[in-house]
């Protein structure tokens, strides 16, 4: 005998299996949402076999995955409108074949799939379909999700805090404290700005932790800094602007958002001290996104020779888009303040809590001049009316309790440790390599002088099978430049970065 959510299944009292024509006697012939069952389908005094068979193809094609909770025996007979012997019966017969079980207190769970022969798992390094290379030589619009779903032991691919660390009872605090206090209409639609309660919490945020001084009322939250750069992407093109220049080396994905939305985007060469603005401004492009506090892949900050052409630049109508996206971690150096905080009225500034918290919240915000302010409210409105309300709350609180800071100092403690482990493995299994971009942020760009035939993306696939994933820089640059991989240590232990650092040790000998 088995229980079904609390049900009792003992057929002596379940009683008789009713055909559809029986049960059409107390109304008509109806079926469940669940599986979209219709008795209409079922042979008269077949009932349980058809419901049985139904559920086991439902397993066999996906649709009842392992973990799936069946409905109660008494619910589904309802719907059916049918005896609760009959939905009884088939669950038994499920049990008896092994894909599902009763247990106790958690009602009918599917717990086996069919025994059918998996697909072969791809071979890392290898394409995962026919032409679609991991690493290929001139990377597509899904080259990110190619690369995340190709198996590793050791993921050490940029642009991830420690999410171990992430805090889930701070969180579930916070999200109780918002549902206590919360009216019924807070469950309708917002503002498409944002609640007014995150965009004081990210005013005063950015006021203490970037000198940026905003207005709440100018600032929008978006999903991420990548619906930021569709957002403003839309808003420039409607005034005429269809050309941002990047950096180089500079991030892919930022540069692939911008082209979707049709945006040229001409190289401009980054040094050791930050974007070349003599270059910017040979390049004619009316607007430029650059990562000033921790330049993207190289680590570079921009310095204060440069902020200052930057500015005569700007002054002079040029348009700044910056991505501040993870200058709160810093190690080794002073705070920079952010490009905003000198010039406002030429500065589109966006920041998110993907590097603070966790990628998966798509929380970020974007404090836009004045003149632009109204068209980006029209854009977000129309992109979505505006982010979930439960989650802006929570981070608001989050952000207003002090418990945003402290996660801040135990994420920079504990990505101190793992920078200074991946130093440590650099310097030990990969000696000639230079490490660059060490005293803040959450990767580290390792580059191999005197190795000019070393193709970057053969060492990053080399790398993958051997089981760790990371990036290699010629994904970033639009330009000829040195090969190199973008190596990121804040999600992975120490022991594990160690390890990694080994494999692509031995890769890099193999290929040489």
């Amino acid at each position: 005998m088995h229980r079904s959510n609390g049900d009792a299944p003992d057929r002596s009292i379940a009683g008789p299996e009713t055909s559809p024509q029986t049960a059409s006697a107390t109304g008509p012939r109806t079926g469940a949402d669940f599986l979209q069952l219709d008795t209409a389908d079922a042979p008269p005094g077949g009932m349980a076999d058809w419901l049985a068979r139904r559920l086991r193809e439902a397993n066999g094609d996906g649709r009842l995955p392992v973990g799936s909770r069946l409905p109660a025996t008494r619910v589904l007979a309802a719907d059916l409108r049918v005896s609760r012997g009959v939905v009884t019966d088939a669950y038994q017969r499920l049990i008896d074949a092994g894909p599902v079980a009763g247990r106790r207190g958690a009602g009918t769970i599917v717990v086996a799939a069919p025994l059918t022969a998996p697909p072969a798992s791809p071979t890392p390094g290898a394409p995962d379909a026919p032409g679609r290379p991991v690493f290929p030589g001139r990377p597509g619009a899904d080259v990110f999700d190619v690369l995340r779903a190709a198996p590793a032991r050791i993921d050490l691919t940029p642009g991830v805090p420690d999410l171990a660390a992430f805090p889930r009872a701070a969180w579930l605090r916070a999200e109780r404290r918002v549902l206590s206090a919360l009216s019924a209409p807070s469950f309708g639609y917002g503002d498409p700005r944002g609640t007014p309660a995150l965009r004081a919490a990210v005013a005063g945020w950015l006021a203490r932790n970037r000198g940026v001084r905003a207005d709440p009322a100018d600032i929008v939250i978006v999903a991420g800094t990548a619906q930021a750069l569709g957002l403003l992407s839309q808003v420039l093109r409607a005034t005429g602007v269809d050309t941002v220049a990047v950096e180089d080396p500079g991030s892919l994905g930022a540069r692939q958002h911008l082209t979707h939305w049709g945006m040229r985007t001409p190289p401009v060469p980054v040094d050791d001290h930050g974007v070349r603005v003599d270059a910017l401004r040979r390049s004619g492009a009316p607007a430029a996104l650059l990562t000033p506090a921790h330049q993207f892949p190289t680590g570079t900050v921009l310095d204060g020779a440069r902020r200052r052409e930057l500015m005569d630049w700007a002054t002079a109508g040029g348009l700044v888009i910056e991505d501040d996206y993870d200058a709160e971690h810093r190690y080794d150096r002073p705070p920079v303040p952010a490009l905003r905080a000198m010039l406002p009225d030429r500065v589109l500034y966006a920041g998110s809590v993907s590097k603070l918290l966790a990628p998966a919240l798509r929380t970020g915000w974007v404090i836009a001049p004045p003149r632009h302010r109204d068209a980006l409210v029209d854009a977000k409105r129309f992109a979505d009316l505006g982010n979930a309300a439960l989650p802006q709350l929570v981070l608001a609180d989050l952000m207003e309790s002090g418990e945003l800071e402290r996660q801040l100092r135990l994420l920079r403690r504990r990505h101190r440790a793992r920078r200074d482990a991946m130093i440590a493995a650099i310097r030990d299994r990969l000696p000639g390599a230079v490490v660059h971009g060490a005293a803040a942020g959450l990767h580290l760009l390792v580059t191999f002088p005197g190795r000019p035939g070393l193709g970057d993306t053969d060492l990053a696939a080399a790398a993958l099978a051997r089981g760790v994933k990371t990036q290699p820089l010629s994904w970033h640059a639009q330009r000829p430049g040195p090969p190199g991989l973008v190596l990121g240590y804040a999600a992975t232990a120490p022991s594990a970065i160690d390890d990694g650092v080994t494999a692509i040790a031995a890769a890099l000998h193999a290929l040489t």
